[in-house]
């Protein structure tokens, strides 16, 4: 096979083989005393009545202290156990990911990639990258799954090899919630050979958007069932479908074709021939396949416009009265799809993006998020 070709089947086309929190917990509730204590002493029937009455002012004036400094503590109790419980909880996930060595094997313009990265930035696990050479792929000899991301966790004296993106992120959320072992939980998540619609043998990932929790953890992590599901719907959503509208967006003219592949030179892992004929014999190929590309996933003429339908049709899942899908702090959606937009920053199709839908606020408050959580590496 010709090295152009490995690489244009390398990047950004459908499986990154050779081919391509949450919501806040709402803040407890002023205790009834404390409610109580304030409602007394501002009500018509408190001192002020008991004063007319020819009651002591002393009387009055001191119910309304009392009650003032009894809501004054129940609140300040209330917001230091919420802050302990909030660096107990920290104090776990930090235990829990300080034991962990990761290393990630990418290609860095990779969506399912950048997805991994997003997940990992964010919940503050510190990993190093090895970029993987789409040509000879000498980065991953160890492995007989010769796609990408691929994760190697090592806790203790075990190391774990983990496949696919979103088992990946199942996995690892899954262990720093519940903290089992990492060589237990990837057994919840069975590789699966199967033969795909073109008759090609693939290997599928059964349970893959499944965080394996009891119910006391899942109450830690979902406001409800149906949060849940939804969160597994989505970024099932993001896979099978947005994915497969980055490669005909990013390669849709000649002219995108070639500063797309310019991106992936820069980027990538490339040695200077290689790079010369990436840049140029993958732009040439890139741009006839992703004709291909759009016919098979029945794709408008002008593809920008499946991409901006669904850029809005995410935007309308999230809805005006939270900022993220998992509320108030992003969830495993929100940084998938974010994850797989995010590899089209510099090229025309994010710009046409940005300017053409209402995703842009949504996916600023992500990049803020992952930035304010994200560790230096």
């Amino acid at each position: 096979m010709a090295p152009a070709t490995r690489v244009v089947r390398a990047l950004w086309t459908g499986g990154c083989a050779l081919a391509w929190r949450l919501g806040g917990r709402p803040q407890p509730l002023l205790p009834t005393q404390s409610r109580a204590g304030f409602a007394g002493a501002a009500g018509s029937q408190g001192p002020v009545a008991a004063a007319r009455k020819g009651s002591p002012r002393l009387l009055g004036a001191a119910a309304l202290a009392l009650g003032g400094a009894l809501g004054l503590y129940h609140t300040a109790r209330w917001h230091l156990r919420a802050q302990d419980l909030h660096a107990e909880r920290s104090a776990v996930q930090l235990s829990l990911s300080s034991r962990l060595q990761l290393t990630l094997y990418q290609y860095k313009t990779c969506p399912f990639c950048s997805k991994v990265r997003a997940f990992l930035d964010f919940h503050a696990l510190p990993y190093q990258v090895v970029e993987v050479n789409p040509v000879l792929r000498a980065e991953i000899k160890f492995s007989s799954y010769r796609k990408v991301p691929i994760l190697v966790a090592q806790e203790g004296e075990s190391s774990q090899q983990l496949n696919d993106s979103s088992v990946i992120i199942s996995a690892l959320k899954t262990y720093l919630v519940s903290g089992q072992p990492l060589e237990e939980i990837i057994t919840y998540y069975p590789a699966m050979k199967a033969v795909n619609d073109q008759g090609k043998e693939v290997t599928e990932f059964g349970n893959k958007y499944w965080l394996m929790l009891n119910e006391k953890e899942a109450q830690q992590v979902y406001s409800g069932k149906e949060a849940r599901t939804e969160e597994m719907k989505w970024r099932q959503w993001a896979d099978d479908w947005l994915v497969h509208l980055i490669s005909p967006n990013v390669y849709r003219t000649p002219t995108e074709a070639l500063a797309s592949f310019d991106y992936i030179v820069r980027e990538g892992k490339f040695g200077a021939v290689e790079g010369a004929v990436a840049k140029y014999m993958g732009a040439a190929a890139m741009y006839l396949i992703s004709k291909r590309l759009k016919s098979r996933h029945r794709l408008q003429d002008n593809v920008r416009e499946d991409l901006y339908e669904a850029a809005d049709k995410w935007v309308a899942a999230v809805g005006k009265d939270r900022p993220f899908m998992g509320g108030q702090k992003p969830n495993l959606a929100d940084l998938a799809v974010y994850g797989v937009l995010r590899v089209m920053e510099g090229l025309d199709a994010f710009d046409d993006l940005m300017q053409h839908t209402h995703i842009q606020p949504w996916y600023l408050r992500v990049e803020r998020a992952i930035t304010e959580a994200s560790p230096a590496h």
